[in-house]
């Protein structure tokens, strides 16, 4: 097999299960040598164990890579620099991060409490934000150092947040966020020759099995969703092929494997200064505006959902 990454060095947040682990083991057949993080919380996190990213980094030894551990917090600035650094002072250099820490905290926005949704946008949103950061800091200085730099930034959308998804204000919101940075920071850290690009997966783990019906799952669906899928096009992104793609959100749904084409300005009209006036023109609006999209990415109308004709 052919390895897309020889040489190269790679931070994976929330690595020590499930797409995380997936991203770190692919990463590392590709020849990456890779900081494996995990703070080893559960699902809504709380405690913490470094035995996952351990099991992780031995998976790698065994099959000859390299990998080391760590358990720093995302949501925590300056942990954030240290593994972003701990992997500059093992190898000399960092040039992939890949933003996939998360946790859930799932209520109506009637109940949720203020520490539902600080936790979720703090390891979602800053947990991105964070090693990103750091690792711009250390690009930006090469470049300005008239060195070479060879950065990709792949960071972990949801569909829940660039389509929508009742019971997650809070992971939406924080994901949303991820996929508005992703287009952003594409757009800033291009002359430097750092990719910025983020996935919205939809994969069987730990944290969405409980959504997909669990035991009463089909048997299949699991196989059909493994987050193994997820690291292929994550690999690909980290790759010299990926070189001019950026600020894009891929949608992966097992096999497929799609581009979501974010906001664009729908239909207008010229607003009158009398807000009586105006039901006439928004009436127009709405039936030529397209649906809101489901979870599946298209267009939608049903209770929730924006009607076509008001």
């Amino acid at each position: 097999m052919s390895k897309l990454l020889e040489g190269k060095v790679a931070l994976v947040t929330g690595a020590g299960r499930g797409i995380g682990r997936e991203h770190a083991l692919m990463l590392a057949e590709h020849g990456a040598k890779v900081v494996v993080n995990d703070l080893g919380g559960d699902e809504h996190g709380e405690g913490g164990s470094l035995t996952p990213a351990m099991e992780v980094v031995e998976e790698i030894q065994a099959m000859g890579g390299e990998a080391v551990v760590n358990g720093g917090n995302v949501a925590d600035f300056g942990q954030a620099a240290e593994m972003v650094q701990q992997a500059i002072d093992t190898w000399g250099d960092i040039n992939i991060i890949i933003n996939n820490a998360g946790i859930l905290r799932d209520r109506m926005v009637f109940s949720l409490s203020e520490d539902d949704w600080d936790a979720v946008i703090g390891v979602h949103l800053k947990g991105t934000f964070g090693p990103s950061h750091h690792a711009a800091v250390y690009w930006r200085n090469k470049s300005k150092a008239g060195e070479e730099v060879y950065g990709r930034i792949i960071n972990t959308s949801s569909p829940s947040g660039i389509y929508g998804n009742v019971g997650q204000t809070n992971y939406g919101a924080a994901k949303a966020g991820i996929a508005a940075f992703t287009v952003i920071a594409a757009q800033e850290l291009y002359k430097y020759g750092v990719t910025v690009n983020a996935l919205a997966p939809t994969a069987w783990t730990r944290m969405t099995a409980p959504l997909m019906g669990g035991d009463q799952a089909p048997e299949d669906l699991q196989e059909k969703i493994s987050p193994r899928w997820i690291a292929v096009i994550a690999t690909w992104l980290a790759s010299p092929e990926a070189a001019k793609v950026t600020g894009r959100v891929f949608d992966v749904r097992g096999e497929q494997l799609g581009i979501a084409e974010g906001w664009h300005l729908g239909p207008t009209a010229t607003q009158p200064d009398d807000p009586t006036q105006l039901y006439p023109v928004v009436k127009d609006l709405m039936a030529r505006a397209r649906l809101n999209a489901n979870m599946n990415g298209v267009d939608h109308e049903g209770p929730g959902f924006p009607p076509k004709e008001i």
